[in-house]
């Protein structure tokens, strides 16, 4: 597996990371531990270094899978984890009651992060959400002092607009910002790009194959559970579907001259726009997983991806990415 640095931090991964929020749930019921363990050691000994979970998977459960699962290589691996949310609990359960990145309240979510995670220190914290209630100078304050403290060691924003990004940037430098991008979401490319390039930090795309729909395995008739995200995501209703798979034709078309699979060419052109780039595509298959890392071996060329964004652009998504509310906690 190839090695990428994310920006100027120095901080090197696997030019390919695993996206583990759907391990324990997120796209239908919950999947068997031993199993999901297994696809993330599976992904380790093929070369994959950089994990990336959150506080809210779960919520809490996907950490503490994560700390499992990589307890025999600890060391050798990047984990990235993700505060920003409160919590109220339903029986026992806790559920995600917005956001809340009051400095005392980061201090002690990381305590639990680090437990759940059995580390001593978190290698890459995101703010998993902008909070409107808290100047992110003092976001960026606190975890300044979580650095400081030996706790964290690299600063991260998630789905931040490009002015957050900068002011945060000013108190703490950010190593890395994660936000979706892919050939059916490409914001990023307007603001955020451009102004990570100039500050030196590294991009981590998250649902780089659009949340599956890029693989060609979606069709209109695909059926969501209603424990399925994209059973509320109008980009999954079955008319903007039909629409939307002109985007992978496009994939398919390129990846039978390629010997690849539409997957392998979505994330290659990802893999192609900077070399401070680093996709997480989630699965919770191991078969997956070798597929997704294969697509690192592909060179396309500059003609290649120029018939790619020729095509793509003529092509128009239909359906938003996230339902409103959502959506709304986005680029803040």
């Amino acid at each position: 597996m190839q090695k990428r640095k994310l920006g100027n931090s120095g901080l090197e991964v696997s030019a390919l990371g695993l996206g583990c929020m759907t391990m324990t749930g997120g796209y239908g019921a919950r999947v068997n531990r031993p199993e999901m363990i297994a696809v993330i050691r599976g992904a380790f000994e093929r070369g994959v270094t950089f994990f990336d979970t959150a506080q809210i998977y779960g919520p809490y459960a996907n950490e503490e899978l994560v700390g499992e699962a990589v307890a025999p290589f600890r060391g050798r691996v990047v984990i990235a984890t993700k505060f920003g949310f409160k919590y109220e609990f339903d029986n026992g359960v806790p559920r995600s009651a917005g956001v809340d990145s009051r400095p005392a309240t980061i201090k002690t979510s990381v305590e639990g992060s680090l437990r759940r995670l059995g580390m001593e220190t978190i290698d890459l914290l995101y703010q998993h959400r902008v909070d409107p209630a808290v100047p992110i100078e003092e976001v960026a304050g606190a975890v300044r002092e979580l650095i400081q403290a030996g706790k964290v060691r690299h600063f991260g924003m998630s789905e931040a607009a490009a002015q957050t990004i900068r002011r945060a940037h000013a108190v703490q430098p950010l190593t890395a910002v994660q936000s979706e991008y892919s050939l059916w979401w490409k914001r990023p490319e307007a603001e955020v790009l451009p102004l990570l390039e100039e500050l030196g930090i590294g991009f981590v795309p998250y649902s780089p194959l659009g949340k599956g729909f890029l693989t060609g395995t979606i069709t209109p008739q695909t059926q969501f559970g209603e424990s399925d995200l994209r059973s509320r995501i109008p980009r999954f209703a079955p008319e903007a579907i039909e629409n939307n798979l002109a985007l992978v034709r496009l994939l398919t078309a390129m990846a039978e001259r390629k010997q690849a699979t539409p997957a392998q060419i979505a994330l290659a052109w990802l893999l192609a726009q900077k070399p401070w780039i680093v996709p997480i595509p989630g699965t919770t298959r191991l078969a997956r997983v070798e597929e997704n890392i294969g697509a690192a071996a592909i060179a396309l060329t500059a003609g290649e991806l120029g018939e790619i964004n020729s095509a793509a652009a003529r092509i128009t998504v239909q359906g938003e990415r996230y339902p409103e509310q959502l959506e709304k906690m986005t680029y803040l």
